[in-house]
């Protein structure tokens, strides 16, 4: 039976999950444009363009593959997907319910930054992540409209093609702390790009905008923001509280059959 409670947390595993979650998020905000003030110009320019670009054009490339999937299983078709080095990215489709389309980017790209927080508590959902991810990544090469699109494919194909290889043949077992890192990064700068986009700044091309415009409802974007916002920031708080669940579960299991890894 689950253990929902959460009774006698937490234990080694669960305070290492916690806290490497907590090392992530202090890693990915030092080091954005939002607390680039905190740091001198030297290290903050640093990280945030040799470091953690390409994680953040990892998540503008989750958010515009959840725009492609909404318009999929919506019948519609997707004619092509452009990352762009400035964070931004364009799904362009035909046909689709539009209303399903337009959240889903910066919800969908929640949405997976949660399941990659979920998998990583486990060896065995490790590894089905990081292969749906090889998939997803080879699948958006060939819908690729932009060569930085194309590169940013190949290059963390090639990246997570060698931290699986050295997770199978060395002692360096890493694979799962990356897919932890894509899903907090993911949850982390959802909540913040629906803050930045359609909050602080009002982008009005926005999709809160777009969706404000074609929603019966009496909200305006920045609304609209905020309702997302939420539901991205909810995403968070349970990939925590189920990840932590999922840790007992997976200890449990371990008791009872000891040989299993």
């Amino acid at each position: 039976m689950p253990n929902w409670e959460l009774k006698n947390c937490c234990d080694h595993d669960q305070v290492a999950f916690i806290v490497t979650i907590g090392v992530f998020t202090f890693v990915i905000l030092a080091v954005s444009s939002f607390f680039a003030t905190m740091f001198s110009f030297c290290f903050s320019l640093l990280w945030r363009t040799v470091l953690l670009t390409p994680f953040k054009l990892i998540t503008v490339f989750l958010h515009e593959t959840s725009h492609a999937l909404a318009c999929k299983l919506t019948c519609g078709d997707v004619e092509g997907i452009q990352v762009h080095a400035n964070e931004g990215g364009v799904t362009q489709t035909r046909g689709g319910i539009y209303w399903i389309i337009l959240p889903a980017g910066y919800l969908g790209s929640s949405f997976w930054g949660m399941v990659f927080i979920l998998a990583s508590t486990n060896h065995i959902t490790t590894r089905i992540a990081a292969g749906c991810f090889l998939l997803a990544l080879v699948v958006v090469l060939f819908v690729a409209k932009n060569w930085l699109l194309r590169g940013l494919c190949v290059g963390f194909i090639i990246f997570i093609a060698i931290i699986w290889l050295l997770q199978e043949t060395t002692k360096v077992h890493i694979l799962r702390y990356v897919i932890l890192f894509i899903g907090v990064m993911n949850s982390l700068f959802s909540v913040y790009d629906i803050y930045d986009d359609l909050i602080s700044r009002r982008v009005h091309s926005s999709d809160a905008e777009k969706f404000a415009e074609i929603c019966p409802c009496p909200c305006n974007g920045v609304a609209w923001g905020v309702i997302w916002g939420l539901i991205s920031f909810t995403f968070l708080c349970g990939s925590i509280y189920l990840g932590l669940v999922l840790r007992i579960r997976v200890d449990s299991d371990l008791l009872r059959f000891p040989g299993f890894m």
